[in-house]
């Protein structure tokens, strides 16, 4: 049995789907102002000085807290066309490639699984490991996720729940960031930028 584990941001698509979310959700006006607001918390962030889980947490907060998990599932499904036009042909003809030689395909991400879901169910790809968000009792987003940010380590840790017999199965990973490096060490075959 061989999995093919593709991270999504950076990899599958060109660019980072969590700022295309909140722009496509809340407008190009909110994120510009909200880049603002969150200025000293994005330098310290590019300056390697604040984690990247935080600063996601505080971003994904300021936009969905209070949004009703219905809602947010209708951005997802809708957003998954605007998915289509930013990814990498070269990514689409590996999972392609994988999918006839009936590999298991599995999207790993830090990213959150509502958007990646159902551009991923179309592809035929029904297992996706993501970031999952919080809801409080009301079906409403807390603004906090209930699984720990899916990168580095993460990375390995579901997919080492979701296939627990490491034994059984080759891994093939593929990734292009420091996030991924863990999956990509934890493989059989992995690699880097494989489709830029």
């Amino acid at each position: 049995m061989r999995i093919a584990a593709f991270d999504f941001d950076g990899t599958i698509t060109t660019g980072d789907s969590f700022l295309g979310f909140v722009k496509f959700t809340r407008g190009k006006a909110a994120l510009c102002k909200a880049a603002l607001v969150y200025a000293p918390m994005l330098i310290a962030f590019g300056l390697k000085l604040y984690p990247a889980r935080k600063a996601k947490q505080k971003l994904f907060s300021h936009f969905y807290k209070g949004v009703p998990l219905t809602q947010f599932n209708r951005w997802g499904e809708a957003f998954a066309g605007q998915i289509a036009r930013h990814v990498r042909p070269k990514a689409a003809a590996a999972i392609a490639a994988h999918r006839k030689a009936n590999d298991t395909v599995v999207i790993v991400s830090a990213s959150v699984e509502n958007w990646i879901l159902p551009w991923a169910r179309a592809q035929g790809i029904d297992i996706v490991l993501a970031t999952q968000p919080e809801t409080d009792a009301s079906g409403n987003l807390t603004g906090r996720f209930r699984s720990p940010n899916c990168s580095g380590q993460e990375k390995v840790n579901r997919l080492q729940q979701q296939f627990p017999d490491r034994l059984q199965y080759e891994l093939w990973a593929y990734g292009d960031s420091h996030g991924d490096r863990a999956m990509i060490e934890f493989a059989d075959r992995g690699w880097y930028n494989r489709f830029k």
